[in-house]
């Protein structure tokens, strides 16, 4: 059965920093690509970035420079480290694992920036 779970997510002020994680079970973690998505307050899921099991990596253009995700495999855990955060940036943010041809999501944590 895979579970995925999002976390560290809060609320931080604009400029500010936040890590989150999300940890990944019941799949081939190593050889899966991961990404993390978010969605805002009466807006559509969007996608953030992306992680390939080769560790090769693609942002949004409105995250660049500012996002950066990555791996621990040996966790089965992906990260999306955030600086510069901005009041645009608040949302629930989700990770999906895809798995035998399906896609699982968490439960998504929460990140809010205030002005």
């Amino acid at each position: 059965q895979v579970q995925v779970v999002e976390s560290g997510g809060g609320l931080v002020q604009a400029g500010g920093s936040l890590r989150l994680s999300c940890a990944a079970s019941g799949t081939m973690f190593s050889t899966t690509g991961m990404g993390w998505y978010r969605q805002a307050p009466g807006k559509q899921r969007e996608f953030v970035a992306q992680i390939t099991s080769g560790g090769y990596t693609t942002y949004v253009d409105s995250v660049k420079g500012r996002f950066t995700i990555s791996r621990d495999n040996a966790k089965n855990t992906v990260y999306l480290q955030m600086n510069n955060l901005k009041p645009e940036d608040t949302a629930v943010y989700y990770c999906d694992v895809p798995h035998l041809g399906l896609t699982y999501w968490g439960q998504g944590t929460q990140v809010t920036v205030s002005s």
